[in-house]
């Protein structure tokens, strides 16, 4: 009895010495492993931060090659980094100082597509702005001896317009103003000579407005004309007539601009001219110059935008009780 008892205390001591040690192989083990998969992930992550960075470098070693490739050989980049080029192109002067045979000659060049995404990424005009343009436009069939010479002022968010035609253009004397928190459908305004003593509300599209241009006078500016473009560009597109049928570079009223011109293919819907030159302004993505033709070959619109610079308004810019206005 004795015997076995001792037997039996001494297997219990045995068996606690193995689990002892097998507790401490166990945690042995475990402190390795940690130590493994720590080290591990450590050099994983350092070898990812690694090929991100030359990524990165590798990329914008890319994008820098893109940007500063020579006029001539910008259009063999990718169609993006062709828009690239033209934005830092006319922002530091690039486009403005080449002549008009390299002009002509990059621009035939790109991508047919390119001139349209240049557009799209904008800006399309300033948040305000005064510019002073001309403007003829074919109403009822007949073509205007003179062209309307308008000064403009103009803010956004909200749209805010005040509009004089100066002494030496038709319509001399007139003037318009328009704000789109008071009364959004109406404009203010009166008729040059005689007929300005008496100023009234009138619609945008009312006949008063009508008689002088197809446009609504909100749809001045260069942002208007820029999505005028956008819009049947993807029309010429789709009708396989995106790429200009002639590129020129001519100065216009002072403005020298690169003038792109597309005609209209019978395959395409919602056109309303049957040919189209706009002029691209060389340090900004929008046109400064319009000539549309009827399909007769007559011009029915013509704009040249002579001057435009951004200017911050106050409020008595949009206010008929301005002194320095007429109403």
């Amino acid at each position: 009895m004795t015997f076995c008892l001792m037997r039996f205390l001494t297997r219990r001591r045995s068996s606690s010495r193995m689990q002892t040690c097998a507790g401490v192989v166990d945690r042995s083990v475990g402190r390795v492993v940690d130590r493994f998969v720590a080290r591990f992930v450590t050099r994983f992550v350092l070898c990812l931060v690694t090929l991100f960075g030359l990524l990165t470098l590798t990329l914008a070693s890319v994008d820098g090659a893109a940007v500063d490739a020579s006029p001539s050989s910008a259009g063999a980049l990718a169609p993006k980094a062709q828009v690239r080029w033209l934005q830092r192109a006319a922002r530091d002067g690039t486009l403005a100082q080449l002549d008009d045979a390299q002009l002509v000659a990059l621009f035939t060049a790109l991508n047919p597509d390119t001139l349209a995404r240049y557009i799209a990424a904008g800006p399309n005009g300033y948040a305000s702005c005064q510019f002073v343009m001309r403007h003829r436009e074919r109403i009822d069939g007949r073509w205007p001896a003179l062209a309307d010479h308008l000064l403009v002022r103009v803010a956004h968010d909200p749209l805010r317009l005040y509009v004089r035609w100066l002494p030496d253009g038709a319509h001399a004397g007139q003037e318009v103003l328009y704000d789109a928190t008071h009364r959004g459908d109406e404009m203010y305004g009166h008729l040059g000579g005689l007929l300005g003593a008496v100023s009234m509300w009138t619609q945008l599209d009312g006949t008063f407005a009508r008689s002088q241009s197809h446009h609504r006078l909100t749809e001045l500016g260069t942002e208007a004309i820029a999505q005028h473009f956008l819009h049947n560009y993807a029309r010429l597109s789709a009708a396989g007539a995106g790429r200009p049928s002639r590129i020129a570079a001519e100065t216009r009223n002072g403005v020298r601009v690169v003038t792109f011109t597309w005609e209209t293919p019978a395959g395409a819907h919602g056109l309303l001219a049957s040919r189209e030159t706009l002029g691209l302004d060389l340090r900004h993505p929008w046109f400064r110059t319009v000539e549309a033709y009827d399909g007769e070959g007559r011009l029915v619109e013509d704009i040249v935008i002579e001057r435009i610079e951004p200017q911050t308004f106050d409020a008595l810019t949009f206010d008929a009780r301005n002194p320095d206005y007429r109403f």
